[in-house]
């Protein structure tokens, strides 16, 4: 069996060829496809077979694909970009006869408004095509709300617009190790799975959590979406970016990212990852 995977040079992309090496697949039974060379370069000396790519020419992308059976498609970072580089994944993979594809999306991709909709556009053009597929809709990553971790350990206040809204995250570990069950077992083709954490936590209990592993008080408090634009923009975030964190904020406010339907604890074999752990780790 030959996997390719897309995204390989990213912090998801690289925890998931250690977690199909974990599984058994060799090295030279991994395609490793990125943009970052000197990643690409580490990878090749760990024994993985790099080829780097862009998504923005197709023509770098068929050599990579010759005789793969199977393709995890990461969802590429290109905010208002990713909707053709998929589609150049995807035909790709197709002309290449590729038997199965595996694609990362978003909570609630067919439903939610905001950043979802390039995912929910990819996952239309993946089942217009007609190759085999699964659909990983990974919710938040733990990792993302580690600045607000360092705010809590620097001013003891966590601030955002989120407001009461449940969010079930897990690490990037947890969805790669996901992504490699599904890569390496049978009887995943046409599967949709919500992927996230064991339970939703609030940002009172994020406050709370990170004030037990600090061992000093820590409060949340909401503030507007407006205050937060302008938050995000005095501390040098790009202006998009700060879209896509006001768009993720909104949606945990609105409570469209509390479901947690046990898909990621299934396909782990084991509970998710708590968020108290991931807190220790960071302490």
């Amino acid at each position: 069996m030959t996997i390719a995977v897309f995204g390989a040079t990213g912090q998801l992309g690289r925890l998931t060829l250690a977690a199909l090496r974990d599984r058994g697949v060799p090295a030279d039974g991994i395609r490793a496809l990125g943009r970052n060379q000197a990643v690409l370069d580490q990878l090749s000396e760990e024994g993985f077979d790099t080829f780097r790519i862009e998504l923005d020419e197709p023509d770098t992308l068929r050599r990579p694909l010759a005789g793969v059976e199977s393709v995890l498609l990461i969802s590429a970072s290109d905010v208002g970009r990713r909707v053709p580089q998929h589609r150049a994944a995807i035909q790709a993979a197709l002309d290449a006869g590729v038997r199965r594809l595996v694609y990362t999306s978003a909570p609630g991709a067919s439903t939610v408004p905001g950043i979802s909709t390039e995912h929910r556009a990819t996952e239309a053009f993946l089942a217009d095509v007609g190759l085999p597929a699964t659909v990983l809709r990974n919710n938040w990553y733990t990792e993302n709300y580690r600045a607000d971790f360092e705010q809590a350990r620097t001013d003891g206040v966590i601030l955002n617009s989120a407001g009461s809204g449940g969010i079930p995250s897990a690490t990037r570990a947890d969805y790669a190790e996901a992504a490699a069950a599904v890569l390496t077992t049978a009887g995943h083709e046409g599967a949709v799975y919500e992927l996230a954490g064991d339970s939703a936590w609030t940002w009172d209990g994020f406050a709370a959590a990170a004030a037990e592993v600090l061992g000093s008080p820590v409060t949340y408090r909401p503030v507007s979406p407006d205050e937060q634009r302008r938050m995000l923009l005095d501390a040098g975030v790009p202006a998009q970016m700060a879209e896509a964190v006001l768009a993720m904020d909104a949606n945990a406010r609105d409570g469209l990212l509390e479901h947690t339907t046990g898909d990621l604890s299934r396909l782990l074999g084991r509970p998710a990852t708590p968020l108290r752990d991931t807190l220790k780790s960071w302490a």
